[in-house]
């Protein structure tokens, strides 16, 4: 029997290459292409997007840790926090580690990707029927646009500006994401790939530097994307990342952690990046 391989390679030629042993999920929703895949690896099960790497059980963490764990420990007390694109439930599940948290909202144009998530991936999606975790099955460019002061986190985990996700890369759309933000408040968004998709994170950043007072670039490998290298950027009107936070919380969080902690998180923010060149 011939091997089976879930491959993806980068506008730039390389990519990365798993070894399959099942395709438990396929189906094509109102936005996009799903699946589900048992990988014959430590990544364990698979969900892919329109063909690309979403989430997978093994490595989950490298991503959903650096994009939770920077803003939700900049911020003095943060309550109430909003996930736009966070279908899987990977960084609900951190961010409930916080007891400060009261609610966290979840915003996904597309119901498939979480019924999807809790049925073959309850490991991270199970924290989605928690008390606490709101979502919302809706258009996220809609979802914000009528409200106001009402988040002290808010974090978008889009996938790229394809199909659903090219509407949040646009100017408009952060300027009523900074009217939901509260004083105090913090966005983190994914900026793609520096490596394989510099011009789609040059023009986002362009974006954010026009609406955001502070805006500060940090990365971390994530091994099963796109180039391995990935970039958030972290936005406010009036808090630095990463100042001032509370020790106590901080020892409770990081003891949870398989990557993150303080001096890796905070020497991640020195490393020259894509706003180097702006």
């Amino acid at each position: 029997m011939e091997q089976k391989y879930y491959r993806e390679k980068t506008p730039s030629g390389f990519g990365i290459a798993i070894k399959i042993k099942d395709v438990l999920f396929s189906a094509q929703s109102k936005y996009q292409k799903i699946e589900v895949l048992q990988s014959e690896s430590s990544l364990g099960k698979i969900l892919t997007l329109n063909d690309l790497m979403f989430v997978n059980e093994g490595d989950y963490y490298n991503y959903s840790e650096m994009i939770t764990h920077v803003p939700m420990l900049s911020n003095k007390m943060p309550k109430a926090v909003l996930v736009i694109g966070g279908g899987t439930g990977t960084i609900a599940k951190e961010v409930l580690k916080y007891d400060t948290v009261e609610k966290v909202v979840i915003v996904d144009i597309d119901e498939m990707v979480i019924e999807t998530s809790k049925k073959y991936l309850p490991s991270v999606a199970g924290c989605l029927d928690d008390k606490k975790v709101k979502i919302e099955i809706t258009d996220a460019i809609e979802y914000v646009k009528n409200k106001e002061n009402d988040f002290d986190v808010i974090m978008i985990t889009s996938p790229d500006p394809l199909g659903p996700g090219v509407g949040l890369y646009t100017k408009e759309f952060y300027l009523n994401i900074k009217k939901n933000l509260k004083t105090g408040g913090i966005l983190v968004v994914q900026s793609e790939s520096p490596v394989s998709k510099e011009e789609k994170s040059r023009h986002l950043y362009q974006i954010l530097m026009d609406v955001f007072s502070i805006v500060k670039t940090y990365t971390s490998p994530v091994p099963t994307y796109p180039g391995s290298r990935w970039v958030w950027a972290f936005c406010s009107n009036d808090t630095a990342p990463l100042q001032d936070i509370d020790i106590n919380r901080y020892n409770n969080i990081v003891k949870t952690c398989k990557l993150f902690n303080l001096d890796y998180a905070q020497e991640k923010f020195k490393e020259e990046t894509i706003l180097d060149d702006l």
